[in-house]
């Protein structure tokens, strides 16, 4: 027996007997229909509505019932239904790994986590997470902290900049001016969300490996750019937080304690959950020029897949933007491809008609650019690709 196998048979050993020890903790005491008690809670309460109420307007929702169920259906299974029934959740077409709970029970998940977490069990621990932040009135703590009338002018700009286009800095801009926590109450909402996912029927190990993911993405976006990784790995878009390998440490710690690091029963469960909102979430991330870290994601989600014919497309969208000469050859294999396995919307024919035009290859670009008119012929650039037909 080699020494790597005795490793490894002694540290699932200890992992077993860690088990037969282990006793989840307590959870908080729960109350039901909370009401805000102070004048600070109550103007912050006040404030959050308005938020919400802008927020059902945004273009950037993502409305899609089954994908919504889904995340509902997880978050009630990590935290208890008594617990998620006070929580009104909302799905943002934003490509970066963010999620954040407001204090009147506003939970937003951005299109970039959905995308990043490969388990239902992953997912829980991020909802879990956030809402530990809610449960221990965080956000009341911040607000005091906070509070003055640059403030509230800088939660007008907020409120206003949501109804305009750039949606998306103005949620951060709110959640970085209103909803910071330290690194004391971010632990504090990992090690609660740990002891709700210990007494869930997911392993708790799952959000160790949140953490261990993202890294391994940092890395591979730091190769592309040609960068050296940094190992204490910021913890994304908040500084206040604890590094990436920080908190993979010591969930990676709790959970063995806990004698719950195993595999989510449910792992496949998350990516057919995505179901149609997948070419949405995919395109968002294109759409952040990162090839390197577009490709690690993309193999990763093949991975534990295979290469489907949205992974493909995906994938040929990634080279065909970097636009290399020979990424346009490469692009269309990708999406001649992706039509073989099944790809049946009509861009994938117009964005391999322009990459074999840009790769000198007219007549088969033809074919392909006429089919997508003929598969969409109210196409809103019909006009542009009828005369690229004709060239």
């Amino acid at each position: 027996m080699s020494p790597a196998i005795r490793a490894l048979l002694a540290g699932l050993g200890l992992l077993a007997s860690a088990a037969v020890q282990a006793q989840a903790k307590p959870l908080p005491t729960y109350t039901p229909a909370y009401e805000p008690r102070s004048v600070d809670e109550r103007g912050m309460w006040m404030m959050a509505d308005e938020y919400e109420r802008v927020l059902r307007n945004s273009p950037l929702l993502i409305k899609d019932p089954g994908l919504q169920r889904y995340v509902q259906d997880v978050l009630c299974d990590t935290i208890g239904k008594d617990r998620c029934n006070s929580v009104r959740i909302y799905l943002l077409e934003a490509p970066v790994f963010n999620a954040s709970m407001s204090p009147n029970g506003v939970l937003i998940v951005n299109s970039g986590a959905l995308l990043r977490l490969r388990s239902s069990a992953e997912l829980g621990s991020v909802l879990a997470h956030e809402f530990a932040h809610f449960e221990l009135r965080h956000s009341l703590e911040g607000f005091k902290q906070k509070r003055s009338m640059s403030d509230g002018m800088a939660w007008l700009q907020v409120l206003a900049g949501l109804s305009q286009t750039n949606v998306v800095s103005a949620l951060y801009l709110l959640a970085s001016s209103m909803y910071q926590f330290d690194q004391e109450q971010e632990k504090a909402a990992d090690m609660l969300g740990l002891d709700y996912l210990a007494q869930s029927k997911f392993p708790s190990g799952s959000a160790a490996d949140v953490w261990r993911n993202l890294m391994a993405e940092h890395d591979a976006t730091a190769a592309g750019r040609k960068q050296k990784a940094k190992h204490s790995y910021r913890a994304g878009y908040f500084d206040t937080h604890p590094t990436s390998l920080a908190r993979a440490t010591y969930l990676a710690q709790a959970a063995v304690a806990v004698g719950d690091a195993s595999e989510d029963p449910e792992r496949a469960r998350h990516a057919q959950s995505l179901g149609s909102a997948l070419p949405k979430l995919l395109a968002a991330q294109n759409g952040l020029n990162n090839f390197a870290g577009t490709e690690y994601l993309l193999s990763s989600l093949a991975a534990d897949q295979g290469w489907t014919p949205d992974l493909l497309f995906a994938r040929g969208e990634m080279y065909r933007l970097r636009a290399n000469p020979r990424d346009m050859v490469t692009a269309s294999s990708l999406y001649r491809e992706a039509i073989d396995k099944g790809y049946a919307g009509p861009e994938v024919h117009r964005n391999l008609g322009l990459s074999l035009l840009k790769s000198g290859q007219a007549p088969d670009a033809s074919v392909h650019l006429k089919e997508y008119l003929r598969l969409l012929p109210d196409a809103a650039d019909r006009d542009l690709i009828q005369t690229l037909v004709q060239q």
